[in-house]
């Protein structure tokens, strides 16, 4: 029996040895797998976003910083990034309360017409902001359908500055509002049952309890939000028909620069839009840690 075993011992070394090769070598292809998904990353990301923006820096340099500045620091230029800025701020302050309403309306409570609401919330994110500019066009336009009203009223929104913000509120709906219905799912109603078992109001359970765990989502939101009113161009371009001094954004600047070969001016724009974007990105990146740790602590 002793040699039998001593014979047979040997025999399971081999398998061990092949079965620990097997799994150095799985686990050298999935290191390797790695490395190429991350470099496929890293190229698609270089060709996409470094590309044209080391190209614009390029342009820029070549055309001269003098000539782009005194192109960026004209009257028209500052008019209309001064329009873009106007709509952030505006598109900020609705979503924040628009946004915050919604959330809570869409997680907390339970209605008819509960599910549209939802799918409407995120009709934005499918339907071209051309189309949408077209669709208030046809609605308050000097044709459309309210239109007796608000010729009655006096009231001028196409090409004017209410239509840029009708057409910035629309396209900025859907971010403030989902970014804060992830977070209530996630963190649930405990403490806010608590709060209400205590004696709290809604009010009181809102301001003390649902704000404080919500907060670095709705900055997280309100980040996204002012990014995309600083780009919005299409639905801007419609309403408001991109007049000098009136209703030209940013964008739309950049776009009749380019058309008239203002080249000085059209770049310069596009790179100050570049820049406030990766600050934004850098705010949003600061956020995103925050609120993964907020989420980690509550679960």
């Amino acid at each position: 029996m002793r040699a039998e075993r001593d014979v047979g011992a040997p025999a399971i070394a081999p398998v061990e040895a092949a079965k620990l090769d097997a799994r150095d070598t799985r686990g050298d292809r999935l290191a390797a797998g790695r490395v190429a998904l991350g470099a496929v990353v890293v190229l698609y990301l270089a060709v996409v976003l470094l590309g044209p923006m080391g190209a614009l820096v390029a342009e820029v340099s070549r055309i001269g910083i003098g000539e782009v500045l005194s192109a960026v620091l004209a009257p028209p230029a500052l008019e209309a990034l001064g329009m873009s800025i106007a709509l952030v701020a505006i598109s900020v302050v609705v979503n924040a309360f628009v946004g915050t309403i919604g959330a809570i309306a869409l997680v907390r409570h339970r209605f008819v017409g509960r599910g549209l609401l939802g799918a409407l919330a995120d009709l934005p994110l499918a339907v071209s902001p051309v189309m949408i500019g077209l669709a208030f066009l046809l609605l308050v336009g000097r044709e459309g359908v309210l239109a007796p009203v608000l010729e009655a009223l006096d009231w001028k929104i196409v090409y004017a500055f209410p239509g840029l913000v009708i057409g910035t509120l629309f396209v900025t709906l859907p971010y403030t509002m989902r970014e804060l219905a992830y977070v209530l799912e996630e963190i649930g109603t405990s403490e806010e049952e608590a709060a209400a078992t205590l004696g709290a109001s809604a009010w009181q359970t809102f301001w003390h309890v649902t704000f404080p765990n919500v907060r670095v989502a709705l900055g997280y939101g309100l980040l996204m939000t002012a990014a995309r009113a600083l780009g919005e161009f299409g639905a801007v371009l419609v309403l408001g028909g991109s007049i000098s001094g009136q209703t030209q954004t940013a964008t739309t600047f950049i776009h009749d620069a380019v058309e008239e070969r203002a080249l000085a001016g059209g770049y310069g724009m596009a790179l100050v839009l570049g820049a406030i974007s990766v600050v934004l990105l850098a705010l949003l990146e600061h956020l995103k840690h925050r609120r993964a740790r907020a989420l980690g602590r509550t679960k």
